[in-house]
């Protein structure tokens, strides 16, 4: 199996039992090792008081294309830690993308930056991740093959 065969066969695997990002919209439009993009439309229901997207929703795709990058390895792979920053607010009818790329892997350790747009290209807010590799596989496949 090619390292990209397995970050494609992780992500399916993952996104079935995934109803917290399925609900929400989001979908997965580019998967790589180490790499992942989610886009998530804004709907009404994601809107603060102020009438823009709720930065939890942002948190969450970006949480989201997270997860699904520092798991294309076919390791089960947590959160340690997270942080954002939020730069714009998302707008109602908009589709946000969050883009993940590993900068660090390194024994059961990962650092993941993930940046979130809106359509036009207006980058929302941008977040660390850091991963811890636990026990397990997300599909079997015997240890150590490529």
């Amino acid at each position: 199996m090619t390292p990209q065969d397995r970050a494609e066969h992780s992500a399916r695997e993952m996104l079935q039992g995934d109803t917290a990002s399925q609900s929400l919209g989001m979908t997965i439009t580019h998967i790589a090792p180490g790499r992942a993009t989610l886009t998530m439309p804004v709907t009404d229901l994601m809107l603060n008081g102020h009438g823009i997207c709720h930065g939890g929703y942002i948190f969450t795709l970006a949480d989201s294309a997270f997860a699904f990058a520092c798991n294309t390895y076919n390791q089960r792979t947590v959160a340690q830690q997270n942080q954002i920053t939020y730069l714009a607010p998302g707008q109602a009818g908009d589709t946000l993308s969050a883009t993940a790329i590993e900068v660090s892997r390194t024994g059961r350790s990962g650092i993941y930056d993930v940046s979130v747009t809106g359509s036009d290209g207006t980058e929302l807010a941008l977040f660390r991740g850091l991963s811890r590799t636990i026990k397990g596989q997300i599909f079997p496949e015997e240890e150590g093959t490529t």
